[in-house]
């Protein structure tokens, strides 16, 4: 049975694991993933036709426990345990400044307020997290909530009998002011701000960034014959000299385009997560006249950079950057949790009678079907995109779609939502002026 500390309005873990509002998606997973022989039987939940109705959600089944995790930005959100039974929690408080290492150690022993032989009723959590404002009953969910700032509890009624008893209505709504006593907690809700209903994952705390650099927006650049580069928002957790606690966000610009150097693109964005060497090009049958190319000795290769969503190909023989693949990471693909998801604008050239010269942006959440009505439907019908890790093996997602346009090819579910975005073109010839891009 797993020994959590509550953390109101932050987040729920333990000495070895934390699992921390404004996380990423692929942290908790990397979590989960290591402590695969404590936490078990973990379910991934998503809607397969509309990933962006609904939060996606890690269901810790063997330990009661939700994440659920934003559908748009998908950093945690609210952190659900809704069976206490299976979880031990304590709750520690504030310190008093200043108070000593060890004196804490002495002074807040992390009381539980919930394990096998403490029930966690109203008597309970009021003693533990003290005095709030009044409990609010539900009569739909025969429920009453307890809110504090960034927790709330639910107390279910002893029996049905009870309900009418505490009902808004009834004496004047001061019946539902209190809970009644030895009442038990059925779930726990740990949250960002004073409301569960109205409440946003907050931005991505600075013990989550762990060194890496992430991209908070990815703007395509074009110039008059379709793509030209890209240029990122990033955001890196730095500090001040030599203090810890001097650590802030730092924002800053970076633009990379096709015919960079390797040189170049390291300079920009610092080294990839991962160098990935491509052993034969599957594509190269669709190109005109394939039996006439001259097969290269080299081959060509991916920087992966994970956290910004986004792979850069090299030409194997030139070293330039040759195409760019822009990824959404929608859960149903067979990449899901590979990438971080990339938030992409790209601008395109609207194809439609008196709308010459007119530009319209697709994003990471833009369908396919919206993006042919504003550039007309595909010349050739798109390319069967089948992905397994061996030849023995089948992809339990399918099958996806590949477009081509603008320079651009555009990789489609079968929910019509886009997984992934590549970009190629000519290189350009000429180096760019960078000083003015420099912090």
């Amino acid at each position: 049975m797993l020994d959590l500390e509550v953390v109101p309005e932050r987040s729920l873990g333990n000495e070895q694991w934390e699992f921390t509002l404004g996380m990423p998606l692929a942290q908790a997973v990397a979590i989960l993933q290591k402590h695969c022989r404590i936490i078990k039987n973990v379910q991934v939940l998503y809607s397969e036709q509309s990933p962006l109705s609904h939060d996606l959600i890690l269901n810790l089944t063997q330990d009661g426990i939700k994440l659920l995790f934003d559908a748009f930005n998908q950093r945690l959100k609210v952190i659900e345990v809704y069976d206490l039974t299976k979880v031990k929690l304590k709750y520690w408080s504030q310190l008093p400044s200043p108070v000593q290492p060890l004196l804490a150690l002495l002074y807040f022993s992390g009381v539980h307020f919930n394990s096998q032989a403490i029930a966690p009723t109203i008597e309970q959590i009021d003693q533990s997290f003290g005095a709030t404002h009044p409990g609010v009953y539900n009569s739909a969910e025969q429920l009453f909530h307890l809110n504090f700032r960034g927790l709330s509890f639910s107390f279910q009624l002893d029996s049905w009998t009870e309900a009418p008893k505490y009902e808004p209505n009834f004496a004047h709504g001061l019946a539902s002011l209190q809970i009644p006593h030895g009442a038990t907690v059925k779930r726990m809700y740990i949250y960002s701000g004073n409301s569960l209903q109205d409440t946003k994952a907050p931005g991505m705390p600075l013990s989550c960034f762990l060194g890496n650099v992430y991209a908070e927006s990815v703007d395509v650049l074009r110039d008059g014959t379709g793509p030209s580069g890209l240029r990122l928002r990033l955001l890196a957790a730095g500090c001040g000299p030599g203090l810890l606690a001097d650590a802030k966000m730092r924002v800053f610009e970076r633009s990379v385009y096709f015919g960079d150097s390797c040189q170049d693109v390291l300079s920009m964005l610092g080294s990839p997560h991962k160098v990935f060497y491509k052993s034969e090009d599957k594509m190269k049958i669709h190109s005109p006249s394939p039996h006439k190319q001259v097969p290269s000795k080299c081959n060509d290769y991916f920087f992966n950079y994970f956290t910004l969503g986004v792979d850069i190909l090299f030409d194997a023989n030139t070293h330039k950057v040759k195409k760019f693949v822009l990824h959404t990471n929608y859960p149903g693909h067979y990449n899901f949790n590979i990438y971080h998801r990339c938030e992409f604008k790209i601008p395109l050239a609207i194809k439609k009678e008196n709308a010459d010269g007119q530009t319209e942006t697709c994003t990471t959440y833009s369908k396919w079907d919206n993006i042919q009505e504003l550039l007309g439907h595909p010349v050739e019908k798109p390319v069967v995109l089948h992905r397994s890790s061996s030849p023995n093996n089948t992809n339990p997602f399918g099958s996806t779609f590949c477009f081509g346009l603008q320079r651009m090819i555009f990789e489609v579910m079968q929910n019509n939502h886009i997984a992934s975005v590549t970009l190629y073109g000519p290189p350009k010839p000429g180096a760019h002026l960078r000083t003015a891009e420099l912090p």
